[in-house]
């Protein structure tokens, strides 16, 4: 691993931080009180190439490798995970579809997902079985050349937005779970309101309710069956999304820390000048510089996932890698609040927004103590 960027990398790092800063920076209230993300933003993500970083340019994608993502991730989340996640919440499906797909299942649905045209869901939580693969009640029985869907889906982000869904159900000819892509808003297919959560304002979840959805047999993904394995081999790239917002974050408290620090005056003088600040300052600035190379090394390791051994790998070190990051991440944003001081409480200043994604962090994509027991259970065998 190099510890230098390539020029390719520092561009896309570049034009993510211009971005984020000249189009999201002065909207980030906005999107937090509202939540709702203006349709020009993912808009504008396609178009600078940010959509489809990591994946191959004859499918739409900028060719570019999972280092350059979680740079580009980084700068966007310092400012709003909810336009970040425009792009996290699409890269799953892409993912999928790119390492289990046919050639046929490639050129129909990674060009638009890939170019930000269309935005795609990857969903497997339901209301009562949670993350567990084992316990799904979703339903897919074969009918002619159509499999035929039946069940809810929790917490689906982008659902509402355009373009196809990876879904996860339990068929009747293996009895186990089996992914499946189908267009959303088609026949049966409706959602919930969107769930009102206290962070990532703008990135809307929903429950999904599939009722005698019917898919053609060809747009079964992977092999009938074998579900778990798409879902096993995939999810470690949600957890490099999900850390990499959160390290964006921490960089944000940081800064703002920082700021604040040298323009509030006790006693006469900054409280930048008092020791016990810039000791709690330095802690911070550990704290984000070991969460930064531990995910920067694990976009290296994503970059070179090429077999399935590698991305079971990878999902291990992911797990390792988020039950790092996320709790540092907030740990370092509560510092920040407490240099605002009760100005840290308060609407309108980025801690307070930071603080709140924060704790949302924590949960998604596997709650902290998961992902103890997912990299306790890989050391010991």
């Amino acid at each position: 691993m190099e510890f230098k960027f390539t020029k390719e990398q520092e561009l896309i790092q570049k034009t993510a931080r211009e971005f984020a800063q000249k189009r999201i920076e002065p909207i980030m209230f906005q999107i937090d009180e509202h939540n709702e993300l203006p349709d020009y933003i993912p808009k504008e993500i396609g178009e600078l190439g940010l959509a489809g970083i990591p994946h191959p340019e004859e499918y739409g994608g900028s060719g570019a490798d999972y280092v350059s993502y979680v740079l580009a991730l980084e700068q966007i989340g310092r400012y709003s995970s909810g336009a970040a996640t425009t792009i996290t919440g699409n890269n799953l499906s892409i993912n999928a579809i790119k390492m289990f797909g046919t050639e046929e299942q490639k050129a129909n649905w990674l060009p638009e997902l890939c170019q930000g045209k269309k935005c795609s869901t990857f969903v497997f939580t339901e209301p009562a079985t949670g993350s567990d693969m084992k316990m799904l009640t979703c339903k897919a029985k074969l009918d002619g050349d159509e499999w035929v869907l039946n069940g809810t889906k929790r917490f689906a982000t982008n659902a509402e937005r355009p373009g196809p869904m990876t879904v996860f159900a339990v068929d009747d000819q293996s009895g186990y779970p089996t992914a499946f892509l189908f267009e959303k808003h088609c026949p049966g297919y409706t959602i919930s309101e969107p769930w009102d959560k206290i962070g990532y304002r703008g990135a809307h979840t929903y429950d999904v309710y599939l009722k005698d959805v019917r898919i053609p047999k060809e747009d079964v993904l992977g092999e009938i069956g074998k579900g778990f394995m798409i879902l096993q081999q995939n999810i470690g790239f949600g957890k490099i999304s999900i850390s990499s917002l959160a390290l964006g974050r921490a960089q944000g408290a940081l800064e703002e820390s920082i700021k604040y620090a040298k323009e509030r005056v006790q006693k006469g003088r900054p409280i930048a000048k008092f020791p016990t600040l810039q000791s709690r300052l330095a802690d911070m600035a550990a704290k984000v510089e070991a969460c930064r190379w531990l995910l920067y090394r694990l976009g290296y390791m994503a970059s070179n996932a090429k077999t399935n051994e590698d991305r079971i790998q990878l999902a291990q070190q992911s797990a390792l890698t988020k039950m790092f990051v996320t709790p540092t991440s907030l740990d370092v944003i509560r510092d920040a609040v407490q240099i605002h001081g009760s100005y840290g409480l308060m609407k309108g200043y980025q801690v307070e927004l930071f603080y709140r994604d924060a704790v949302v962090a924590e949960i998604i994509e596997g709650v902290l103590d998961v992902q103890k027991i997912l990299v306790g259970s890989s050391l010991v065998g």
